[in-house]
C-alpha cells in the first residue's frame, strides 16, 4: 500500500510541472495591430476583438493560415502569432473572398482591402471627407447632421429643439 501512495504522490509532484512549464511559455497579452488581446480567449475570439475583423473573418483567417481557430492564442508558438501578426496587420489579405472584406473598390486604386484598427478609421474619415467635397447626397447629409442610409426623420433621430410632437390649433 505504500508503494501506491508513493505513486500517487509521485504524479501529483509531476503534474504542477507540466503545467508551469505551460504557463512559462504561455502569453497573458498578445499584441496584434496595436491592440491588447487577451490571452486566454481562443484564437478566432481574440481577433475577433480587433476593429475590422468580425467572427467570420477571423474563422476565415484561421483557416488560411492552418492555426487551430480553438486553441489560446497565448498557447501559440510565437512563430505563429507572428505570421498571424503579419497577414492581419498587411491590407491585402491574399485568399480571402472579396464580400468578406471591409474597405472594397477603394477610390483612389480600386483595389479590394480589409483594414484594421486606426487605418480603418482614418479611411473612414477619408471618405467622408471626400463625399462632403463633392457635395454628394451623403456628404451633404453627413455636413448636417442628418440620417444617411435612408433612414426615415419624421419621429426617430431627433436632436436639441425638435424633440416632441407639435399638435393641430383647434
Amino acid at each position: 500500500m505504500a508503494s501506491k501512495q508513493d505513486n500517487k504522490q509521485d504524479n501529483k509532484k509531476q503534474e504542477p510541472k507540466k503545467q508551469d512549464a505551460k504557463k512559462e511559455n504561455f502569453q497573458y497579452i498578445v499584441r496584434i495591430a496595436g491592440k491588447d488581446l487577451d490571452g486566454e480567449r481562443s484564437v478566432e475570439l481574440a481577433l475577433s476583438d480587433l476593429k475590422g475583423i468580425g467572427p467570420r473573418l477571423a474563422q476565415i483567417i484561421t483557416r488560411k493560415l492552418n492555426v487551430n481557430g480553438k486553441a489560446k492564442i497565448g498557447e501559440l508558438p510565437e512563430e505563429e502569432t507572428d505570421r498571424i501578426r503579419d497577414y492581419v496587420e498587411s491590407k491585402e489579405y491574399e485568399g480571402v473572398p472579396v464580400w468578406a472584406k471591409n474597405h472594397r473598390r477603394d477610390a483612389v486604386n480600386g483595389e479590394d482591402l480589409n483594414l484594421v484598427s486606426n487605418d480603418l478609421d482614418i479611411i473612414i474619415q477619408d471618405d467622408i471627407n471626400l463625399m462632403k467635397k463633392m457635395k454628394s447626397y451623403r456628404g451633404i447629409r453627413h455636413e448636417n447632421g442628418k440620417k444617411v442610409r435612408g433612414q426615415r426623420t419624421r419621429s426617430n433621430g431627433r436632436r436639441g429643439l425638435t424633440v416632441g410632437v407639435q399638435r393641430k390649433k383647434e
